[in-house]
């Protein structure tokens, strides 16, 4: 596998820019997630809600076309793998290549929260948001990037945003310590 993963890498970074004419628009599906969030909303307890929140999943990691998808799934491998570097390669190019796909955004944040570097994963969180203002995972990392860079009364509105959506986020229990520390402002 290990192989494999290395020869896609050195497919995409010798391809990259003859496949990277365009970037088709992304998959629409505003109504499946729409649907999904009014599950969520009313799931009867936390078991049924993640399921319903890894549904979501499957439309937010659609790409817009199979040079974009390798580009997510290697960055997701990598970052899997620890490969941070190579990661934030990955997630690079996906979003040079489709810069109106909020997925990639949020994955090159999620590596750089990771890192602990949440600077420079609040821009790709705010631009994920802005692409998709109901991709509840952003919003969530946003929260919690905001509470990371100790800006308690951001992420208070990040999370409760993320809460409406889906209350059966695992962050939720977050929100009192936020109100506390906004309060204490």
């Amino acid at each position: 596998m290990k192989h494999l993963v290395l020869a896609f890498g050195v497919i995409l970074a010798v391809s990259g820019p003859l496949a990277a004419a365009s970037c088709p628009e992304a998959p629409d599906h505003t109504s499946a997630l729409d649907a999904l969030i009014i599950k969520a909303q009313g799931a009867p307890d936390e078991r049924a809600g993640r399921v319903i929140s890894n549904e979501m999943w499957q439309y937010w990691a659609d790409a817009p076309d199979a040079y974009a998808q390798g580009l997510l799934d290697e960055g997701m491998t990598r970052r899997a793998a620890y490969d941070f570097e190579g990661a934030i390669k990955a997630f690079d190019a996906l979003v040079a290549y489709c810069p109106e796909y909020a997925e990639g955004y949020n994955q090159r944040a999620f590596v750089n929260f990771i890192r602990q570097d949440y600077g420079a994963a609040l821009p790709d969180l705010d631009r994920a948001i802005e692409l998709s203002p109901r991709h509840i995972a952003a919003l969530s990392g946003q929260a919690l990037t905001l509470m990371a860079l100790e800006r308690p009364g951001e992420a208070v509105l990040a999370l409760r945003a993320a809460l409406a959506l889906n209350p059966w986020l695992p962050e939720r229990h977050l929100l009192r310590a936020l109100e506390a520390a906004e309060k204490e402002l």
